[in-house]
């Protein structure tokens, strides 16, 4: 080899060194999930603005990366998030903002599913956790997709939107938020009130499948009675030969939501959730 040569191309080779491991280091120091890294009780957490989504990582993932999908109300009461990621749970959420589960609000729901399955490996199968309103965004998106969902997990959850926000029962509604719901369907209201299809009429679905449901009442809850919506469900669930826990607090009303200790609901998750095959 040419004297001169050899120098230039153990240069030209090093340039291209330099340039892979740069690469990989920028790599390695990206994202693993889209959005502003921020924190979430100690844990990372990956906001994305554009789409709406928040992913927070446990400090060790759990085999098969299985995950905690939470709908409204992020950051409130946290303490059954935050245990699950103890546990090696992703904790997630979605932007469901005044769509009441409505088919938009599923239509959201199936592109973040579908991008945490295919793009990151997570586990088929997701616990759904609803607080308030978001029961109606739980319990549609599992009616839908019913072999996707490992448990069911809701805290005083709105399961028939003519109690709430419609306010045709026991409850005092929500003027406001129901004029948004019907937006949201695309329904007047008359065809609001003849619907069928609300969690409470529309439980066929996760019995076939064996969901495990849980839910947290306050027995004295007068925003969404429970005797309009957990007791309805409870009752039905049951007779269609389904797994249905509810947790009373004789004296609680709506607020506030879960429990101090999360330890009941999240023993109960972990022992009867179904497993992905």
């Amino acid at each position: 080899m040419n004297m001169w040569k050899a120098p230039l191309l153990i240069t030209t080779f090093l340039v291209l060194v330099a340039q892979t491991s740069n690469r990989w280091i920028q790599a390695e120091e990206s994202p693993a999930f889209p959005g502003v890294k921020q924190s979430f009780h100690g844990f990372e957490m990956y906001s994305d603005q554009k789409r709406g989504w928040k992913i927070v990582v446990p400090k060790t993932i759990a085999a098969g990366k299985p995950w905690v999908w939470r709908a409204r109300f992020w950051g409130h009461e946290p303490q059954f998030d935050v245990e699950m990621l103890k546990r090696g749970y992703h904790v997630v959420t979605c932007n469901v903002a005044n769509l009441f589960g409505s088919p938009k609000a599923v239509q959201r729901g199936d592109a973040l599913y579908n991008y945490l399955v295919e793009q990151h490996a997570f586990s088929k199968l997701v616990v759904l956790e609803g607080m308030s309103r978001g029961g109606l965004f739980i319990y549609h998106w599992a009616a839908a997709n019913p072999d996707k969902v490992s448990a069911i997990y809701g805290d005083a959850p709105v399961m028939d939107f003519k109690s709430w926000p419609g306010g045709r029962g026991r409850g005092k509604g929500s003027a406001g938020a129901w004029k948004s719901c019907l937006q949201a369907y695309g329904f007047t209201e008359q065809q609001a009130l003849m619907y069928n299809r609300n969690p409470i009429d529309h439980l066929t679905p996760l019995a076939r499948a064996g969901i495990p449901i849980i839910h947290v009442v306050g027995d004295q809850d007068e925003v969404v009675p429970v005797a309009e919506n957990t007791e309805i469900a409870e009752r039905r669930y049951k007779a269609l030969g389904g797994r249905f826990k509810v947790i009373h607090k004789p004296s609680g009303k709506h607020h506030p939501h879960s429990l101090k200790d999360p330890d009941e609901i999240v023993t109960f998750v972990m022992n009867h959730q179904r497993k992905a095959e």
